[in-house]
């Protein structure tokens, strides 16, 4: 077994080992022929590296006197240091836990600390367009059989002729290659500001600006931007730094197959152009020299010469302490243990190790955002309150200025929501296009730029996963219909899934095969390789917008987890070579070979970052934890009742005002309140399209909505009154279906989908719990993922059902944390109950399940037939307002005396209930009729009162007796010291069988008349 001393002591001795250089050489060159990278950018790679290797050390001795609660760790993964640099800082990132090294560098590239290079030499015009297959031909990579060419011509520049260096398909051996963002940021430079905040009241992102000079002739691209991003994370004159330019031509070659059979690299590469255009707006050629990007009311960017970067030491317009004066005191606490923890030198603060012409209190330029960056984590390892993202709730990779999402997941379940993020971004894209930014009336945006590409990390065993096998098929899918995603999932492969090992070749296997996902492979011991072929794949899907998945094969060290004794199923020898492949040192041994560092330096930087880590540990120490249930719980579902209540009579307002003409129009010149009483299915319709007129963000998709209308008819018409891209059909699978919204949430949209019935809710719902219900929680409201769920469901169909068409459960979605589940019983309840969660998700990011009666859609009756009084009015939109229904609060019908009997229920109980108070009626007992209309939170004070008001209780519940709803209702009665008679009537413990049998196990009126008769009887 690897421990932290041994690990150490391996990298110090490997380290001490290393050769001297031959010579120096000018660190802003390629650290390679061909390569992309140059020394400057190596050397902040490997210091994310070594800050991440720091860390990981760090949790493993707060872990040892019980003051760090995590200990999953990142060594051996931090070869994604690599993939981090040739991305966007930009780009929403959805990362898995071994994430140290990526969340390091992304945190400098925001920051504008992590180097660039000098993209005007000319080199890979692969690189330089992004887009090595511009037709999308997926034609045989040109070079050896992995697509590598080995250069042809080394330059004489001191280094020793490398036949041997893989370089990239059609890379130059004569200076750095000139890459345009579309190939990531082979320069490493960030190349867009702005990053997305995911909720409204997000704090302003730091000042980002790019560092790459001489851009390459080309193209600019459009970059669009959240509200008020230019002033909150651009340029103080509006611009946005961007980095050079880029050729665009979205959309060219759709058509190219992807596959099983498709290789890693293309030999193809663009042409690069003067002049372009995205989604048809003309771009003019950049100015000579240095750009930004200012991003004008149309959302197209011009170039604009670039103003120097921003003071170090400023994130977010706040002033940081430096590491120099962050930290001080003595070497940590008594009782730290080598084997344990970081191994830091005793005495006095070493000096930095590699001088830099710069100078300053950090030199190199990229050293405080690493220590910022420690700081989070090393927070979040202690559950302190100041963790920036989830304030000591979790240990979590996130920040909304770095554009990274957090995720808990370990199972892949993020994938699904990165599938519908991509899907969001394009979409919105596309909208965005046809119309201007300026305009309050025009179509939503997205927090992120228009060309941003989704990516999402996760482990090898995670392929296995029924997520993961949902979002791969899904991104599939819809490449194949011809709609883009544009998203980049990224395996690190370490080949363990804790102690189970991955068959060889299969996660390749596995990854190869899936349809429409473009493969690539790279290998975590060569960062120059990594950052290359993740360039290339970024760049790919970014201009074609079409999913890809990097095969990044890692190696697992220090176990998986901190008491994981990873000898018990691992010999030794398996345990030595992946320590033969650690990735830092493989960068420590390309720096000293490129003559940029020697080992000794490399070893003095691996000591300052250690000094550095472990007295931010110590500090940190000290920093509160939550110590009350009120700010545990405070992000986990804002309520803001008033808010929602005004947000609901702003739509009214401009329902019946200034939209009132164009709400005639959209229902065919006869609204709703003038078509007559309306069955439960009319109204929930006629709410959703005032919903998707009030609120222009707003999709509804699922299961056969969009064509059909709905199983039930409940979405008829809609996609001929709103367009196809915002009611649409989505392939049968419910994961996705909820992922699909839990992206498009996250994205800023106002996603309604439909899981057909309330049985198929059980095929997804952790997306549900472990993903949408978590994420304001986990990220204190700075990301969120708005969603109404409708669900068909409950029982009493009549001549259709069985199990699956009559499921009764609900115990599931009441059991998740903020969760909102609103049930509809009466066709007046339905418009305004569906108004307050769809104003609920806008304005507190509320996530809620919307329960409907499929018994009831269609039910005109109430008493007799032909009686139509089941039926009910639609409310003009000038009583909206009046006719609110806020969360947590019931409807109570009285029925004659009503002193008798409270009869508490929801759903096909409502009706029947009323049935039964009026048979109760002609006997001479009165009763209230409470429907509490949300099961989630449950209307307590309208419980206790007109529980009160009779001194007994009859529990209507058509759920099952065990986990029931019945059980909340009868628990907050005891809590609140109800002293009163309470009885229960409950559908049995058993599935809903099919037809007439259905009738032994469920609630029926006899039962709910012989329930009052008995408790009056007592």
């Amino acid at each position: 077994m690897t421990t932290p001393q041994d690990l150490d002591d391996r990298f110090r001795e490997t380290l001490g080992a290393l050769p001297e250089p031959e010579r120096r050489r000018d660190p802003g060159r390629p650290v390679r022929p061909g390569a992309a990278l140059t020394g400057h950018q190596l050397l902040a790679l490997f210091d994310a590296q070594v800050t991440s290797r720091q860390l990981d050390l760090a949790a493993r001795w707060l872990r040892s006197f019980d003051e760090g609660f995590y200990t999953i760790g990142s060594a051996g993964h931090e070869a994604n240091a690599a993939v981090a640099a040739a991305l966007r800082p930009t780009d929403p990132a959805l990362l898995h836990y071994r994430s140290g090294a990526f969340y390091c560098l992304r945190a400098a590239q925001a920051a504008d600390a992590f180097p660039g290079g000098d993209a005007g030499e000319g080199g890979d015009l692969a690189a330089m367009t992004g887009d090595p297959d511009p037709d999308g031909d997926d034609h045989p990579p040109a070079g050896g059989p992995d697509g590598i060419r080995p250069p042809e011509d080394a330059p004489d520049d001191g280094h020793p002729a490398v036949d041997d260096v893989p370089v990239p398909a059609g890379a130059q051996q004569t200076g750095p290659p000139a890459a345009g963002p579309d190939a990531g940021s082979p320069a490493g430079a960030p190349d867009a500001a702005g990053p997305p905040t995911g909720a409204p009241d997000a704090p302003a992102a730091p000042h980002v600006t790019a560092a790459t000079a001489d851009p390459s002739p080309g193209t600019s691209d459009a970059t669009g931007l959240p509200d008020g991003a230019a002033a909150a994370g651009g340029l103080p004159d509006g611009t946005v730094d961007a980095g050079p330019p880029e050729p665009s031509d979205i959309g060219a070659g759709w058509g190219g197959e992807t596959g099983p059979g498709s290789p890693v690299h293309d030999p193809h590469p663009a042409p690069v152009r003067r002049a372009d255009a995205l989604d048809g707006v003309a771009v003019p050629p950049p100015p000579a020299g240095p750009v930004a990007y200012r991003v004008g009311s149309d959302g197209t960017a011009e170039p604009v010469p670039r103003h120097q970067p921003s003071a170090p030491g400023t994130v977010s317009g706040q002033t940081v302490t430096s590491a120099d004066s962050a930290v001080g005191g003595e070497p940590g606490p008594a009782g730290d243990q080598a084997d344990t923890g970081p191994v830091v030198p005793a005495g006095p603060r070493p000096e930095p190790a590699v001088a830099d012409p710069v100078g300053g209190p950090d030199p190199d330029g990229w050293q405080q955002a690493y220590a910022e960056a420690a700081r989070d984590v090393l927070r979040g390892m202690v559950a302190s309150t100041l963790d920036p993202i989830a304030g000591g709730r979790h240990k979590v990779f996130g920040r909304a200025d770095l554009a990274v999402v957090p995720t808990t997941s370990t199972i892949a379940s993020h994938l699904p929501r990165a599938v519908g993020l991509g899907l969001a971004v394009e979409r919105l894209r596309r909208m965005d296009t046809a119309g201007r930014r300026d305009d309050p009336d025009g179509p939503p945006r997205s927090p992120w730029p228009r060309d941003a590409i989704v990516v999402c990390s996760f482990g090898d065993a995670s392929v296995n996963h029924a997520s993961a096998t949902a979002a791969f098929n899904t991104a599939g899918w819809y490449d194949h219909t011809g709609l883009r995603i544009p998203v980049l999932f990224v395996c690190e492969d370490n080949g363990l899934g804790i102690s189970v090992r991955s068959p060889e070749g299969w996660v390749e296997r596995t990854l190869r095969a899936r349809p429409g996902v473009r493969y690539f492979t790279a290998d975590g011991t060569d960062p120059v390789a990594v950052h290359a072929v993740t360039a290339e794949a970024a760049g790919w899907v970014r201009r074609h917008r079409r999913p890809a998945v990097l095969h990044l094969r890692t190696v697992r060290l220090l176990g998986h987890a901190g008491a994981d004794a990873e000898q018990a199923y691992r010999s030794t020898a398996e345990i030595a070579a992946d320590e033969a492949r650690d990735p830092v040192l493989a960068t420590a041994r390309l720096l000293v070979e490129a003559g940029v560092a020697t080992g000794e330096e490399l070893l003095a930087r691996y000591d300052e970052r250690g000094w550095q880590v472990r007295r931010t540990a110590e500090e940190v120490l000290d920093e509160p934890k939550l110590s009350a249930v009120a700010e545990v719980v405070a992000p986990l579902s804002p309520r803001r009742p008033s808010r929602v209540a005004a947000a609901v009579a702003q739509a009214a307002q401009r329902a019946a005002g200034p939209d009132a003409a164009g709400r005639a129009e959209a229902f065919g010149g006869k609204p709703p309140e003038l078509a007559g009483p309306l069955t439960l299915a009319q109204s929930i319709n006629a709410a959703l399209a005032d919903g998707m007129l009030s609120h222009p963000q707003l999709a509804v998709f699922g299961e056969d909505v969009a064509a059909k209308g709905g199983v039930y008819g409940v979405t008829k018409g809609l996609r001929e009154r709103f367009g196809a891209a915002r009611v649409f059909d989505t392939l049968l699978d419910e994961t996705s279906v909820l992922g699909l919204g839990l992206g498009a949430g996250l994205a800023g949209m106002l996603p309604v989908p439909e899981i057909q019935y309330l049985a198929y809710l059980h095929n997804a719902e952790d997306q549900l719990r472990g993903e949408a219900a978590t994420l304001q929680f986990f990220s204190q409201g700075a990301f969120r993922n708005p969603m109404v769920v409708r669900v068909p469901g409950l029982a009493y169909q009549e001549g259709f059902g069985g199990h699956f068409h009559n499921d009764n459960s609900v115990a599931v979605l009441r059991d998740v944390p903020g969760l909102v589940v609103a049930v509809p019983a009466r066709p007046d309840d339905a418009g305004p109950l569906l108004r307050t969660c769809l104003a609920a998700a806008v304005v507190d990011g509320t996530v809620s399940v919307f329960l409907e009666p499929i018994a009831l859609y269609h039910t005109r009756d109430l008493y007799e037939p032909g009686d139509g009084e089941w039926l009910g009015a639609y409310a003009e939109p000038s009583a909206w307002a009046a006719g609110h229904a806020p969360i947590g609060r019931a409807r109570v019908y009285g029925v004659g005396s009503a002193e008798d009997v409270t009869i508490v229920t929801f759903g096909n109980g409502v009706r029947m209930s009323l049935r039964a108070a009026s048979t109760l009626a002609d006997e001479g007992i009165g009763c209230r009729v409470v429907d509490l209309r949300w099961l989630a939170p449950l209307p307590v004070a309208d419980l206790i009162r007109e529980a009160s008001a009779t001194g007994r209780v009859l529990v209507v519940d058509e759920t099952r007796r065990s986990g029931g709803v019945g059980e909340g209702i009868l628990a907050a009665l005891v809590d609140a010291g109800y002293v009163g008679a309470a009885r229960r009537v409950a559908a049995v413990d058993s599935f809903v069988p099919l037809g007439p049998a259905a009738r032994q196990v469920l609630v029926s009126e006899d039962a709910i008349t012989q329930g009052a008769r008995t408790l009056l009887a007592r």
